[in-house]
């Protein structure tokens, strides 16, 4: 506690917002255990970036349609069941991914799904949660030390299965690496009973959210910030790693990617979230935007392992800069919205399928680029193009009047 009130002053932490750091945080190091080398086990299998596409767009296909049902489910039960929910699916699927084994290229639709569906589960209850627990005092806090364990995770995480992976023949380090996701995924469920039940009542309004974007500026500005933010994602969330991995052919090397990753973000995300105060907030993320567009040049043309590290380097800086102040800004934006206290989680789900109708969009140009032009050609210049979404938020964000607040 001494810490906390170090960094963020004499502001009362509650005990859910500890919980919800550490459930965060125990989800972080799974998905840093594994996500990254579930492409890789694919893709040893497949060897296609059309079987990756296809996997990774039932991943962003399947996680908006279950925000919309989460986002309901939560309005008329109750946030902590659909976090729970979420955690149960995730285990779902790392549980499919090692009975199928070395099948799992002929259920790369069904296990898409299940991540999806896991996904949109976990996140829009978390995202629900974060809105409700912190405060505009605590937000800053909460998001950067979210990010510290976040960092803290993909530091252990990749170097940790990279190691058990290949110092075990054929896929067994595989199988051991997804099970210890497994059990970490089995702790968080049992984390969420000490969460204080929080049901809410009322009528599902997606479309009056929607519709909303027309009447409050600000939500219309976030939501198209939120689109360009996936249509980075969309691919970059996967072509690297297995970019590491062409290059390599090991997975240690994937290991080492993270940890120089996690580690200069491990600091980067301390000095963010203890520095960029809200006066800086549109500063930060435009310089956070440049300097991840700054880094595809690194990976799009004449691709090295050497240049791959320093991307590595180059996003750990980056992401911390943009998202901190960034994802700070999105929640104060709905906390001022029209009817915000009661339709907070139809705001949440609003704002991810934006996100995700990016994702969608920069998931099946790369399909069409691998699938329609020589791949070696092709996507060096698709990168350059969709590696600019981050870049693009600034033009939204910047046009934010921080001063409005609607009724």
């Amino acid at each position: 506690m001494g810490i906390l009130k170090k960094w963020i002053g004499e502001v009362e932490v509650k005990k859910d917002l500890h919980l919800l750091l550490l459930i965060g945080g125990l989800y972080s190091l799974s998905i840093a255990l594994s996500n990254t080398f579930v492409n890789v086990y694919l893709w040893k299998q497949s060897g296609e970036f059309l079987d990756i596409g296809i996997y990774n767009l039932s991943i962003v296909l399947f996680q908006p349609l279950t925000f919309i049902l989460a986002g309901r489910l939560a309005k008329k039960v109750d946030r902590i069941i659909v976090l729970r929910l979420g955690v149960i699916f995730l285990s779902a699927f790392y549980l499919c991914v090692l009975l199928v084994g070395t099948r799992a290229t002929d259920f790369i639709v069904l296990l898409g799904g299940l991540l999806g569906v896991g996904y949109g589960f976990y996140w829009l209850a978390f995202n629900v949660l974060t809105f409700e627990i912190t405060e505009p005092e605590t937000r800053d806090f909460f998001n950067g030390f979210l990010g510290i364990l976040s960092s803290f995770g993909g530091m252990i995480g990749p170097v940790l299965a990279g190691f058990i992976i290949s110092r075990l023949t054929k896929y067994s380090g595989y199988s051991i690496v997804f099970g210890i996701s497994l059990f970490l995924f089995f702790i968080a469920v049992i984390l969420s009973f000490s969460l204080n039940r929080r049901p809410a009542s009322g009528k599902y309004s997606f479309m009056r959210i929607w519709k909303e974007r027309g009447n409050n500026h600000n939500w219309r500005m976030i939501t198209y910030a939120n689109f360009f933010q996936g249509l980075r994602e969309g691919t970059f969330m996967f072509v690297v790693s297995i970019f590491v991995f062409i290059k390599t052919g090991s997975e240690m090397a994937i290991g080492n990617f993270g940890l120089i990753n996690s580690a200069i973000s491990f600091v980067a995300y301390y000095l963010a979230s203890r520095y960029i105060k809200q006066p800086m907030r549109k500063k930060a993320i435009l310089i956070g935007g440049v300097l991840l567009y700054i880094g595809v040049f690194l990976i799009a043309v004449d691709i090295s392992y050497g240049k791959l590290l320093i991307y590595a380097g180059t996003i750990a800086i980056a992401y911390p800069l943009l998202l901190v102040p960034y994802v700070s800004m999105t929640y104060d934006i709905i906390g001022t919205a029209w009817n915000a206290a009661e339709m907070r989680i139809e705001y949440i789900v609003v704002r991810e399928v934006f996100t995700h109708f990016g994702r969608i969009v920069s998931i099946l140009g790369f399909i069409a680029a691998v699938t329609l032009f020589d791949p070696e050609e092709s996507l060096p210049l698709f990168l350059l193009i969709i590696g600019a979404g981050h870049l693009c938020i600034s033009l939204f964000v910047r046009k934010i009047n921080t001063a409005h607040r609607a009724v």
